[in-house]
């Protein structure tokens, strides 16, 4: 995994409209097979290298909540990074995500309130380029006066 930025903190006070911060990963046939362990998700369209050639992927796909949990380590990681709180996402699917393909997972500050520690994140992820996942974050980020 590349990350563009190192990993920590960034408090509310030091975020910035426009702030950005990304990662790259390279989706494996073991990733694949750990989240469906984890999340006992066994769909064959995932595993079943003759099951998925006959559906419209033609080939398997990773799970599109394998490729969501990227956007989930570049703000728990980066943006806002440790001590932050998942609100909500929301999270349109626009592609497949096929095992061997490389994932830039980026995450874009969009709003922040203050007041209410609250941080609106732009999310996306692509491959070569293509967005494969679009959609939107809200959290609850580490402030310098609390945490």
């Amino acid at each position: 995994m590349l990350d563009n930025f190192p990993r920590g903190t960034i408090c509310i006070e030091d975020l910035e409209i426009g702030m950005s911060r990304h990662l790259t990963k390279e989706v494996t046939d073991r990733d694949i097979e750990l989240f469906a362990e984890v999340s006992t998700d066994r769909n064959p369209v995932h595993l079943d290298d003759s099951y998925a050639m006959d559906t419209i992927f033609e080939g398997r796909i990773a799970h599109g909540m394998l490729t969501a949990g990227l956007i989930s380590a570049v703000i728990g990681e980066q943006l806002p990074g440790h001590g932050t709180i998942y609100m909500g996402q929301n999270l349109k699917f626009l592609g497949p995500v096929r095992p061997g393909d490389v994932v830039r997972a980026e995450v874009t500050v969009m709003t922040i309130d203050y007041g209410k520690r609250r941080v609106t994140l732009n999310t996306e992820c692509t491959v070569d380029g293509k967005p494969v996942l679009r959609g939107d974050a809200t959290v609850l980020a580490p402030s310098k006066k609390f945490d």
